[in-house]
């Protein structure tokens, strides 16, 4: 949620952005529902002070027994407080109209994201790792998990629909160990491993950004709770209401289960472990002051956890920052890292780092003290150190060898009770 001092002093660049990502929100309206309110305001304040007035009268009149006056009064009084309670309900009619186009104004974006439609636009900022050329035709991972026996989709379909798998044997230790390495790797960094409750209420997704745009993305449960699709929510709601000491940036690393419905997906991505209804995610979630520097600074650092993650799972990538209509409501610059999948010919998305500024903590109202002893909203981000089963695509596609075995990266090893390849039984 941006300031509304700040649209009021930049309501053609906030539509603007709004345009750009694609958000469909009127900055006008928004500002007339903004001068309603503070007229509706004004006139209160008048009304509250007519009332005190003539409600401090009244004693004195009784005192003199001036019986006609006091009448009078209360009458006054009594139109007065109708008044107010018409005035009120109007309030709460126009507050209630605000709110909803306030939640829907975008963040700002920084001034080197670049602008664009889709994902197409993105920009290549580096590449790192050489692509494996094979002299023999490799297998795609749904093939080598079939030929292995690690993951089992069309009995996932049977019991629980469509993008859902079992993942079984070797499978389910690469799983893990891809997850256990991104928690060894985070907690040597400094981050403190939280593993987070994964039903939560909708205020927490609304604090944190992810409603009411997403929720078409969001499996709902009774009791007004729903389903993560990152612990970026909980983890960023976890100080939600307090003030903190962010001296040092709070730093976490969130372990979760993970759900998205994939509205508007159909026909993407339908084949094997892209794109999936449950998965599992290490998450990286860091809480600054709201100084533009310092969050810059701790963007590149967790992107740079992310791709040392990589190079030691010794995969290819690319780092691309990504364009206006691909960055989202509330984020102000955000890298995307994709990894090579033979499969698809291409480099295939495996995590995401954002800085969000001060859109989620405003909307969370999480707050610190400055060196001034001043309370202001901290700056939030994010990364996905590691989410998998996606990340099991380019491991298994990329480390396959001609004699069919599939190679296990050394920094697995330790995970996987020594295991060094996968082999034909």
């Amino acid at each position: 949620m941006l300031d509304i001092r700040y649209i009021r002093e930049n309501p053609e660049m906030v539509q603007q952005v709004a345009k750009q990502k694609g958000i469909e929100v009127s900055i006008d309206g928004l500002l007339t529902f903004d001068v309603e309110r503070r007229r509706i305001l004004q006139e209160l304040e008048q009304y509250r002070m007519q009332r005190n007035q003539l409600s401090q009268m009244m004693p004195q009149l009784a005192k003199q027994g001036k019986k006609d006056e006091m009448e009078q009064t209360k009458e006054q009084v009594r139109k007065i407080n109708a008044d107010i309670t018409l005035l009120e309900s109007s309030l709460n009619d126009v507050e209630a109209n605000l709110r909803e186009l306030m939640l829907r104004v975008p963040n700002i974006i920084s001034p080197d994201t670049p602008i664009g439609e889709s994902d197409a636009d993105n920009v290549e900022v580096r590449r790192v790792g050489d692509v494996p050329v094979f002299d023999f035709e490799p297998l795609d991972h749904v093939a080598l998990g079939e030929k292995y026996d690690l993951f089992d989709i069309p009995r996932g379909v049977k019991v629980a629909g469509t993008r859902n798998y079992y993942l079984k044997g070797i499978g389910a230790y690469l799983h893990r160990a891809v997850q256990s390495l991104a928690i060894d790797l985070l907690t040597d960094r400094g981050f403190t491993v939280v593993d987070v409750p994964v039903m939560l209420r909708e205020e927490m997704f609304t604090n944190t950004g992810f409603f009411p745009l997403g929720l078409d993305q969001t499996y709902a449960l009774e009791d007004n709770k729903y389903l993560v699709g990152t612990s970026e929510v909980p983890l960023v709601s976890y100080y939600s209401g307090e003030t903190v000491d962010v001296e040092e940036p709070i730093r976490f690393a969130g372990v979760s289960n993970c759900f998205r419905s994939e509205a508007g997906s159909a026909g993407r991505d339908v084949r094997g472990l892209y794109r999936v209804h449950q998965f599992a995610k290490v998450e990286q979630v860091v809480l600054c002051k709201n100084d533009p520097e310092v969050s810059e600074a701790i963007l590149q650092t967790i992107t740079k956890n992310a791709e040392d993650l990589l190079q030691l799972l010794e995969l290819p990538y690319r780092v691309v920052s990504v364009c206006t209509g691909d960055i989202g409501q509330g984020v102000y610059k955000k890298y995307d890292i994709e990894t090579w999948m033979p499969s698809r010919e291409s480099y295939g998305e495996t995590q995401s780092a954002s800085n969000l500024h001060e859109f989620q903590a405003r909307r969370s109202n999480i707050r610190f003290r400055d060196e001034n002893g001043q309370l202001q909203f901290c700056h939030t981000l994010n990364n996905t150190a590691v989410a998998t089963p996606r990340i099991l695509i380019p491991l298994l596609e990329n480390h396959q060898r001609q004699d069919g075995s599939i190679y296990i990266p050394k920094a697995l090893r330790k995970y996987m009770n020594g295991v060094e390849e996968i082999r034909p039984k």
